[in-house]
């Protein structure tokens, strides 16, 4: 039977074909509890905090009761959460799984009228928040209703938090708690509604937006709880295993491998704020972590810290998340002594590769039933070829976009975005907006988002294959590459770096190193180079991609990141200087296409 579409919600049968560890998020925690081997063990560590399972279940309770007594019964359930990782944001999310409510993970790094807007859009009544956070929500108050108004909890803050009252009017989370008491709802069975069930909503998970607007996900408590089974099943955890959650917990990837399998597992969680690549093995060494869930760069910042004797020899066996490139998670699999699974995944979670039977590398895995690459009318590309160096040479016609033929897997649909729906689910398929292309034994290899195509001298090709190159460079930890405005048509390509920790730019030497990668071809050779200390990223290490092609390159943009140039010929890149950019400047204005570099 195929998913439905109806009023933006997606139905997917497959999910009640699940085999879920329990029906609802209160039966899982009562589960945990009451198991005489579980209930009294770590089920979250925070700093040298400690809660059991039992305790977890506790402090569910309390905000349970708390949302029955905030919310109005008259709108929908749902409850905005404003905190970096902190025991809050877990205790809330089990809470409002006991009692039927939604939470919506707003991003940190969201400002103003865009944070606004999320709130709005996910009809959030309630709004729970720390003192570090509390100023973004000055336009959100201003702009929108908040029947359950805003709690402040202080519960967790430390040295980085101002002590000044930053949102006038809120209510002190602590005080809330502690009128809604153990009373009300503290028995099992008394805090959620009579019809709370597998189909109850129990988050709204907003996509990275790295590319495009972020849309809001809906996750239910089965599918939460399904994906959490087959992450413990794939991970093989146990009462015993130790995750470590830095990625933010409003995003899918800490959820749905951090958080669901330790509470289907019974295992511990660990907390850490925020992600940072020089405390995070002395956080392995420090709660004896066995799983870390990550995203994005995190394994190439990761890299780039000091070696230790013992880095290969701590209690961390496997690392699950996904854009890892081929050299990155080779070296870290090496210098860690771990299993590293890097995947193709995405918050809507519509589409599975086949990992089985070890993918070549740069793989994230093989075509399924269903699965497919096509081009824009949905017809199946050619299969890549290759040359004998290993070069890529018909990405004019094999890279396409990723899609699920068979349906929408269980993807369960946006909130309240009918467009986004219609885009992504056209024609009963589900289009990732990913591209990718397919060998001839049919693995698949990631090449960028459908924003990520470059076209140079007519030549039409992703970006994701020249990154992958340019990432082997020894002296490079990491690298986005985008295509930027060319003066008189199409694209150039540029390459945003970061050098490891003592290295310096050689504009000669990297010249030539790029010359010899047969994998390169001319017209995929960077024109243009930025080297700066870091990279724009989401708070889940994704780079934003926008903010780069944005800058281009322009001095008032790049801050005080190096710039160099290099024009086809050329034995080496130059600096690209202010005479430059008043040349390069002045060409836009000539062939009429101004406006490109004013964007």
């Amino acid at each position: 039977m195929p998913s439905t579409v109806a009023d933006g919600v997606v139905r997917a049968p497959a999910l009640a074909e699940v085999a879920l560890p329990a029906r609802t998020v209160a039966e899982l925690l009562e589960r945990n509890a009451a198991d005489p081997v579980v209930g009294s063990r770590p089920a979250l560590r925070f700093g040298e905090q400690a809660w059991s399972h039992a305790e977890v279940l506790g402090e569910a309770r309390r905000y349970a009761a708390l949302f029955r007594r905030r919310l109005d019964p008259g709108r929908p359930p749902h409850v905005a959460v404003l905190l970096d990782n902190t025991p809050d944001y877990v205790f809330a999310l089990c809470g409002a799984g006991l009692a039927g409510v939604a939470v919506v993970g707003l991003n940190t790094t969201r400002r103003d009228e865009h944070l606004a807007h999320d709130v709005a859009h996910t009809d959030a009544q309630l709004v729970i928040t720390e003192p570090r956070h509390g100023a973004l929500l000055a336009p959100v108050t201003a702009r929108v209703a908040l029947p359950g108004g805003v709690l402040l909890t202080r519960r967790f803050a430390d040295a980085a938090d101002p002590d000044a009252d930053v949102v006038p009017g809120a209510a002190s989370l602590e005080e809330e708690l502690a009128a809604a008491g153990a009373g009300a709802g503290s028995a099992p069975g008394e805090v959620a509604p009579p019809d709370t069930g597998p189909d109850t909503l129990w988050a709204l998970l907003f996509t990275s937006g790295t590319s495009d607007a972020p849309k809001a996900v809906r996750c239910t408590q089965g599918r939460l709880l399904g994906t959490g089974a087959r992450m413990a099943a794939m991970l093989e955890l146990g009462p015993d295993d130790v995750g470590y959650a830095a990625m933010p917990l409003f995003h899918t990837n800490s959820l749905m491998a951090g958080l669901a399998p330790a509470l289907v597992a019974g295992a511990t969680l660990s907390l850490a704020r925020r992600f940072s690549a020089s405390r995070l093995l002395d956080d392995v060494r420090r709660y004896g972590v066995t799983w870390v869930n990550y995203t994005g760069k995190a394994l190439a910042y990761l890299l780039a810290t000091e070696a230790r004797p013992d880095d290969a020899t701590t209690t961390w066996r496997i690392a699950f998340g996904n854009e890892g490139s081929p050299g990155v998670v080779e070296a870290a699999a090496a210098r860690f002594g771990i299993r590293v699974v890097d995947v193709f995944g995405s918050t809507e979670g519509a589409i599975a590769l086949d990992r089985s039977g070890g993918p070549p590398r740069g793989s994230v895995g093989r075509l399924r039933q269903g699965v497919a690459v096509v081009d824009p009318d949905g017809n199946e590309v050619a299969r890549a070829r290759f040359g004998p160096d290993g070069a890529l040479v018909n990405a004019e016609e094999c890279v396409g976009e990723l899609v699920n033929t068979d349906g929408v897997g269980p993807f369960e649909g946006y909130y309240r975005n009918e467009a986004a729906m219609a885009r992504t689910t056209r024609g009963g398929w589900y289009w990732s907006g990913d591209l990718a292309y397919v060998d001839a034994e049919g693995w698949v290899y990631f090449a960028g988002r459908t924003s990520d195509w470059l076209r140079v001298d007519g030549e039409n090709f992703p970006a994701g294959p020249v990154e992958a190159a340019l990432g082997r460079h020894p002296d490079v930890a990491l690298v986005a590459v985008y295509g930027v405005p060319d003066a008189d048509a199409g694209d150039q390509v540029m390459a945003a770096v970061v050098l490891r920790t003592g290295a310096a730019f050689d504009p000669a030497g990297f010249a030539a190193w790029v010359n010899a990668q047969g994998d390169l071809s001319p017209k995929w050779r960077p024109r243009y180079v930025r080297v700066g200390a870091g990279l724009p990223t989401t708070p889940t290490n994704k780079v934003l991609v926008r903010r780069l092609v944005h800058d281009k390159v322009r001095a008032d943009r790049v801050g005080g990141d190096a710039l160099y140039v290099r024009a086809r010929g050329d034995a080496a890149y130059r600096p690209f200087g202010t005479a430059d950019e008043a040349a390069l400047r002045a060409a836009f204005a000539a062939a009429g296409r101004a406006r490109l570099w004013d964007l």
